[in-house]
């Protein structure tokens, strides 16, 4: 699977972004999705997951009831809609896709993109 993100940039406090991250190649293999961030000096960590069909979703606690987590099916592509963004969500984001071929369990991540968020 290979993972192509688009949707970052410079935004003011209190303002929106939505990221897009567009998956080919195996995608049928697909087992869940997810959006990742990492700032300066910190750890990766997880921003937002849910299933191949996007039924099911889970938030960073940061996050929650500010950004959502979506899946367009029929072309493969995930979106992370950011609302209501603050200067410490300010972090390069990658969109991750975890497949699975029995019996082999893979990580496939985006190449990231950067979200700044002035105050």
């Amino acid at each position: 699977v290979q993972l192509v993100e688009s949707g970052g940039g410079l935004v003011q406090a209190g303002g929106s972004l939505r990221l897009s991250c567009a998956a080919s190649g195996t995608t049928y293999s697909i087992n869940t999705m997810g959006w990742y961030r990492q700032a300066p000096g910190k750890q990766r960590e997880l921003v937002a997951l849910t299933t191949s069909t996007g039924d099911s979703t889970n938030y960073a606690d940061s996050v929650k009831g500010r950004f959502t987590i979506a899946v367009d099916g029929a072309t493969n592509t995930m979106y992370l809609q950011m609302n209501s963004l603050k200067p410490e969500d300010t972090a390069v984001y990658y969109c991750n896709i975890v497949t699975i071929l029995e019996p082999l369990v893979s990580d496939h991540w985006g190449q990231g993109t950067q979200v700044t968020v002035s105050s």
